[in-house]
């Protein structure tokens, strides 16, 4: 393994390691729509408290908490499948390597695109530009070595 491939996938693995966290997040939270409580409730343009308290809405809290566990899996899924291809073995492997950096950027632009669209006063989109900064070194250091 060389010292550029280090370049390539130490970015790589810090998306994937935030990733599996923000997932473990959403999985163990009591109430994990707060996490992103003014975004939440600007898009709802209603507190979760008005919006508990409308009748009919008495199981609104088990619902959302079901929606952000599959979420959080999802998203902790997401971020170990990408930790698990960073070893030395895929990482000789230069298509895979593109193959690689060409989905975790479509997954991190569209992110980034819907997150402006849906919630865009989310704290998560500050997140979203690190880990494109990081995906930049990280593709800059893979078409470098091309």
């Amino acid at each position: 393994m060389n010292k550029s491939h280090n370049y390539i996938k130490v970015p790589i693995i810090l998306i994937s390691a935030t990733l599996c966290i923000a997932g473990i997040r959403w999985m163990i939270s009591s109430e994990p729509w707060i996490l992103d409580q003014v975004a939440n409730e600007e898009r709802l343009e209603m507190s979760f408290v008005e919006l508990f308290l409308i009748e009919g809405n008495l199981t609104l809290g088990e619902y959302l908490k079901q929606i952000y566990r599959f979420l959080g899996f999802y998203v902790f899924g997401t971020g170990l499948t990408f930790m698990l291809f960073t070893t030395n073995e895929f990482f000789q492997i230069h298509k895979f390597r593109t193959r690689l950096l060409y989905i975790l950027g479509f997954l991190l632009i569209s992110n980034l695109i819907l997150a402006y669209y849906w919630i865009p006063s989310s704290h998560f989109i500050y997140l979203m530009w690190g880990a494109i900064c990081l995906f930049i070194v990280s593709c800059y250091c893979h078409f470098k070595e091309s």
